[in-house]
């Protein structure tokens, strides 16, 4: 059992007890941000950014820059989404789930280029360019960062972005030492996939009604 302990935790015996606290709260928040998503409830976006903003405080902290970077955005879209998702269309109904078009495609794109030149430039200025680890960071900050605008626009492929990005972030967390993290990115996958399948169901059943 010590063993088994010893594999998933070890990684916290020089961290401050206070630190550990916060980043369990900031996953708890974010298993409920993920969930609310998933049932298309607007509270995806207070828990979201809770969590993000302690998130931003560790990871700047253990100086994760490509993390941190990640969970800045993730405030400041969220402002965005709640705004997109509570706005009225008409007297009575607010922006609805909908499909990427392909304007919002190329634009996703664009996104996804443009992140992968910034998050390098950062990199290289900070001296981080420097083994494997870096350059999947750029990678799932690209991803996450065009699933994230999906998200706050309200498309199904955001969660199409979230399951690639979480399924490559469980181990890499692990790897960093960020073992609740870890593990949050595996919860979060489940629920991603759950959460495709239910806004799927909305659509298909919106267009039978139409």
């Amino acid at each position: 059992m010590n063993l088994i302990f010893d594999f998933f935790f070890h990684q916290y015996a020089d961290y401050q007890v206070f630190d550990i606290v916060l980043e369990i709260i900031a996953v708890i928040l974010g298993f409920l941000s993920v969930w609310y998503s998933k049932q298309n409830k607007v509270w995806v976006f207070p828990t979201g950014m809770l969590s993000t903003l302690i998130f931003v405080y560790l990871l700047l902290k253990w100086e994760l820059l490509g993390d941190m970077m990640i969970n800045a955005y993730y405030f400041v879209m969220s402002i965005y989404g709640w705004y997109v998702w509570t706005r009225k269309i008409d007297a009575t109904h607010v922006t609805p789930i909908s499909v990427i078009s392909n304007q919002e495609k190329r634009l996703s794109l664009v996104i996804f280029a443009a992140t992968l030149l910034f998050v390098y430039i950062v990199y290289k200025i900070n001296g981080k360019w420097s083994d494997w680890v870096a350059y999947v960071d750029t990678l799932t900050t690209a991803i996450f960062f065009v699933g994230m605008w999906l998200m706050a626009k309200r498309k199904i492929e955001n969660w199409i972005c979230w399951i690639i990005g979480d399924i490559i972030s469980v181990p890499l967390y692990f790897y960093k030492g960020l073992v609740f993290t870890s593990f949050q990115y595996l919860g979060f996958t489940i629920i991603a996939i759950y959460g495709y399948i239910a806004w799927k169901k909305y659509i298909n059943s919106n267009l039978q009604i139409a």
